[in-house]
């Protein structure tokens, strides 16, 4: 049995054009360019909703690719100590490190600021 090629899940939402000339494209998604460090206005914040209590450090509004956002993830989880992940966009550091990562990330010359209590 030859495994049937899979380009028609691709093209989601055409089903037919009687267009001589169309020409079906695929997006990719665009890879965003990520801003230097100077320009990137980050927020810390501690939040511990929906984690059984637990507080987690949340640093939101960093503008770049995603592979940029994991290696700034793995940078404060290592100066930190402790775990964590990075999805949607965010790094959630396990516990309150506000502090320590608002340092880190003055440091490695990211204009930071805690928001919040």
């Amino acid at each position: 049995m030859s495994k049937k090629s899979n380009d028609w899940k691709k093209r989601e939402g055409i089903v037919y054009s009687t267009a001589n000339h169309f020409e079906y494209s695929i997006d990719l998604g665009h890879s965003e360019d990520t801003l230097p460090p100077s320009e990137q206005k980050l927020r810390i914040l501690l939040d511990k909703k929906s984690r059984a209590g637990k507080q987690v450090t949340l640093v939101e509004g960093f503008v770049g690719s995603e592979e940029d956002l994991k290696e700034l993830g793995k940078l404060l989880k290592n100066k930190c100590g402790v775990g964590g992940t990075v999805k949607d966009g965010e790094i959630l550091i396990q516990g309150d490190h506000r502090d320590k990562i608002l340092q880190v990330l003055e440091q490695a010359g990211y204009k930071a600021k805690k928001v919040g209590g």
